[in-house]
């Protein structure tokens, strides 16, 4: 594990000065901030344990942040501890929260409870002839997002951070344009759930308008710990878990770029163990540059599951895991996609929702994680917009329409109910240096049928 995360740290450390080099010059600007927070969080007493109401309690909080940039290179660190000051003797103790400090003591290993102490560092933005980010994701796709798409590894925050990593190089950053890859890692202390892409432009080279930027591409994914957050219960059910491998084809065209309206078509063929497949063609693009929209048709094997690795995988990975188990059943079916936001003020302001599921009627028993509706909502407001007020916020919800005791039966009932789904919010009020923040995020676990919720409230000054 040493030698991989060595060996990932060299690759960046080696192409980041090299590919800096080879990009036009543009202005350098050094900025520097410090943000020192103090609040309240709820953690698990042993992080170890099963979670539940038994095994919580509150700790003060001590937050420092420190963030540098320069250019386009930023780095953000994010260094907490947790405490109680309890009455003695002999007057007060500081009482420290040890898991944050002792790997034995949180179930980690040393990377992993250390690594994530790095909020994040990064080079350029998605799309960039390079990308580098390490840290925290919410958006880790590799090509169209059929494969893997949003992947996020913050459903554990507030008690646990998770440190990632992506490196996106296109060939054009060296006059090359018929190549490019895309890389990216969930988890780089356990390095379990990674992927690629590799992506050639064949009429680069031509004058064709359009043609010459046509991308055919091929990723391959991969789960090697699916059980990872599965209960000591549900493992022993469920026995050794192999690694989940799933590889793809894919194109992409972008076919209008104007103020009026861009539009991108692609589509994708994907694979996944035990014989499973489907396939899928889309567009996407933005209207006069605020609405955002997309589509896709969907031709999907028996029990194929598409974009595998989504927004909240870390919570049902164990569960798409156990239907992978079962051998196939049924027939090829069509299946469907919409999404439609808005973003106004240079995105200062961001609503984003996307919808898929089959077209056939949902069945009346089953619990097939594909039978059913899925949403994705989210909705972003910057600092300044409303007064000191930003927030972001996620609502994800699967099963819609499922029988009992899934689900009410009914799709607008489910739409609006906690079960099976994925709520998160980040709400922040700035008044001069002064920020108070209220994160708060709640997730159904079906493996038990509870509700898991975690909450912490901070405040900061920042320099």
């Amino acid at each position: 594990m040493r030698n991989k995360l060595l060996i990932g740290v060299l690759m960046c450390s080696f192409i980041l000065p090299f590919a800096m080099a080879q990009e036009p010059s543009a202005p350098s600007s050094f900025g520097f901030g410090f943000e020192l927070g103090l609040g309240t969080e709820t953690l698990p007493i042993n992080p170890t344990a099963p979670a539940d109401v038994t095994n919580q309690a509150t700790y003060q909080k001590l937050a420092l942040k420190p963030d540098i940039s320069f250019g386009k290179i930023g780095i953000g660190l994010d260094v907490t501890l947790h405490f109680n000051i309890k009455p003695g003797q002999n007057g007060s103790n500081i009482e420290i929260y040890e898991p944050d400090w002792i790997p034995a003591k949180a179930g980690k290993t040393f990377f992993e409870l250390y690594l994530p102490k790095i909020a994040y560092v990064r080079y350029g933005q998605k799309g960039e002839n390079l990308f580098v980010k390490l840290g925290s994701f919410d958006d880790g796709t590799l090509g169209n997002g059929f494969i893997m798409g949003n992947y996020s590894n913050t459903r554990f925050l507030p008690e646990t951070r998770i440190f990632g990593a992506a490196l996106d190089i296109d060939g054009q950053l060296f006059d090359f344009p018929f190549v490019g890859i895309e890389t990216f890692a969930g988890n780089l202390a356990n390095f379990d759930v990674f992927g690629s892409r590799l992506y050639v432009r064949p009429l680069a080279g031509t004058e064709m308008p359009l043609l010459k930027n046509l991308q055919v591409g091929a990723t391959v994914a991969a789960d090697t710990d699916p059980l990872r957050y599965a209960s000591d219960r549900f493992r022993s059910s469920v026995g050794n878990a192999d690694t989940v491998t799933i590889a793809g084809l894919d194109t992409k065209l972008p076919v209008l770029n104007t103020p009026v309206v861009s539009m991108a078509v692609f589509g994708d063929l994907a694979f996944e163990p035990r014989g499973r497949w489907g396939t899928m063609a889309g567009l996407g693009g933005k209207l006069v540059n605020i609405v955002l929209y997309g589509a896709q048709l969907r031709v999907l094997g028996p029990d194929f599951i598409p974009t595998y690795f989504d927004g909240s995988y870390d919570l049902f990975r164990h569960l798409k895991y156990q239907a992978l188990q079962q051998e196939a059943s049924g027939s090829v079916y069509a299946g469907w996609l919409a999404n439609l936001g808005f973003s106004l003020l240079s995105d200062a302001v961001v609503f984003q929702a996307s919808l898929d599921g089959p077209f056939a009627a949902a069945p009346a028993s089953g619990a097939t994680i594909t039978d059913y509706p899925h949403l994705r909502g989210v909705l972003t407001l910057a600092e300044g917009l409303l007064a000191g007020f930003s927030f972001d916020a996620l609502y994800e919800k699967y099963y819609l329409g499922a029988p009992s005791p899934i689900g009410t039966g009914n799709f607008w009932k489910d739409l609006v109910s906690p079960e099976n789904a994925v709520i998160g919010a980040k709400i922040n009020y700035k008044t001069g240096p002064a920020v108070l923040s209220l994160l708060y995020n709640l997730r159904y676990d079906p493996a038990t049928g509870d509700y898991v919720v975690t909450s912490s409230l901070m405040s900061s000054i920042q320099f």
